[in-house]
């Protein structure tokens, strides 16, 4: 058996229940094409008792593995190209793309997936003090790009020539910190170099297990900006050639859209084949997982809407019911994973049961340990298992009630509340 630190390299990570493990699959720009898809729900069906995970980068995950079943399914989603390697550890993980409904997605894509080949097993960059997370956004609206480690924004330039602003060390975890503009108007073939330069910078002076947000405010953000920048950037020595070819055309139009919603992430694998049926049928043969733990779909030219509605009805996916509609991203918490403090999807699920019908159009996020995966501090209402309080059961969980207000995130409103509490604060939103 390899180490824990070998098996977090190849995506892989112990689950609470001692004798299982979750196998994380890297997506880039959260992009997993009709076939490949459906090699998953396979997987799924047989190895991870029927239901996919869908995470809050665009990725996917596997639960309930047992160590016999690590090789077989790491060589079956191989064969159709799907790799796992640095989605856990100290390494660059999947790099997402939050904007792929926008405007000149295809180019954003591209710039995602040379990203993503470039990091990908590169043995340079697999001994990281930690995780090291790289975002595209199309614009700031959602603030995703204030938690990434290395957040790139599309700037204006009349000459031609792809330029984006560079963001760092943002993170959010128990020290929530806004990642702050590094760099403006960066030309695309000085990206690579500029990440190398500060995954060098960060390898070689922040200790384990420390983000890259511990650096900066260890040295401040402009020697952080000196050590890094150093040259125009324009200057640097190019990258090899990577493949940057966009795997499909996005279009903007939202009647191209189509969503599929995904109560809690969890989505069962005859509904991930049927979604990657849907794909083969009507879009091109490709889906995208969201940020929100949503399967997002685009109608290629000649397709139907409604005949593609109706099958994705017929699929289980009205989008009819609360849970179906309401936005409300939700980690594994204490179902699988080791440091969840409360039953994060039994919580989301109480919780939709007391929304009222102007607190469904928010969008809502639950943590189930304050390391906050499922990202509560960009939810407009979030909520964080806090700690964990000795009570006549034994031991629960205290909950953290957010809500976002003017800053760059959402703080907590209320403290310490018992599920109970929790429930009766959310009825008045």
């Amino acid at each position: 058996m390899m180490t824990d630190k070998n098996l977090r390299l190849e995506g892989i990570y112990p689950q609470r229940q001692k004798e299982f493990f979750m196998q994380r699959v890297k997506l880039p720009a959260g992009i997993i094409s009709a076939d490949q898809a459906l090699k998953v729900a396979q997987l799924a069906g047989r190895y991870a008792r029927g239901v996919v995970h869908l995470t809050t980068r665009g990725s996917i995950e596997l639960h309930w593995l047992t160590e016999a079943d690590l090789p077989v399914v790491a060589a079956q989603l191989a064969q159709v190209g799907l790799y796992n390697r640095g989605a856990c550890g100290g390494a660059v993980r999947g790099v997402i793309c939050g904007s792929l409904s926008a405007a000149g997605a295809p180019a954003l894509e591209a710039l995602v997936r040379k990203i993503h080949r470039h990091f990908t097993g590169n043995p340079r960059f697999e001994r990281l003090p930690k995780k090291f997370k790289i975002g595209v956004e199309a614009d700031t609206t959602s603030k995703r790009h204030l938690i990434q480690d290395l957040a790139f924004v599309p700037a204006a330039s009349d000459e031609g020539r792809a330029r984006y602003d560079v963001y760092a060390a943002g993170g959010l975890g128990r020290e929530p910190q806004p990642g702050f503009l590094l760099a403006q108007a960066v030309a695309e073939d000085a990206l690579i170099p500029l990440i190398e330069r500060v995954l060098v910078e960060y390898e070689a002076n922040t200790p384990p297990p420390k983000r890259l947000k511990f650096l900066v405010g260890q040295i401040g953000q402009e020697e952080f900006r000196r050590r890094v920048l150093g040259n125009e950037l324009e200057e640097l020595p190019l990258p090899a050639p990577t493949l940057t070819g966009s795997l499909v055309p996005v279009p903007a139009a939202a009647e191209d859209r189509l969503e599929a919603h995904v109560f809690a992430g969890e989505l069962a694998a005859d509904g991930l084949a049927a979604l990657a049926d849907i794909a083969a049928r009507f879009c091109g043969g490709m889906l995208m997982v969201t940020g929100n733990q949503t399967v997002v779909l685009h109608l290629v030219q000649g397709s139907e809407r409604e005949e593609a509605l109706e099958a994705l009805a017929q699929a289980g996916f009205a989008n009819e019911s609360a849970a179906e509609r309401v936005v409300f991203r939700v980690c594994p918490g204490n179902h699988e994973c080791i440091m969840g403090l409360a039953a994060t999807r039994d919580v989301a699920a109480a919780v939709v049961a007391e929304l009222g019908e102007e607190a469904l159009q928010l969008s809502w996020a639950i943590s189930g340990c304050p390391n906050c995966c499922a990202q509560p501090q960009l939810a407009q209402a979030g909520i964080v298992a806090s700690r964990l309080v000795a009570d006549q059961a034994g031991r629960a969980p205290r909950f953290d009630l957010y809500r976002a207000g003017a800053g760059a995130f959402a703080e907590p409103v209320q403290q310490g509340l018992n599920l109970t509490e929790l429930l009766d604060a959310v009825k008045k939103i």
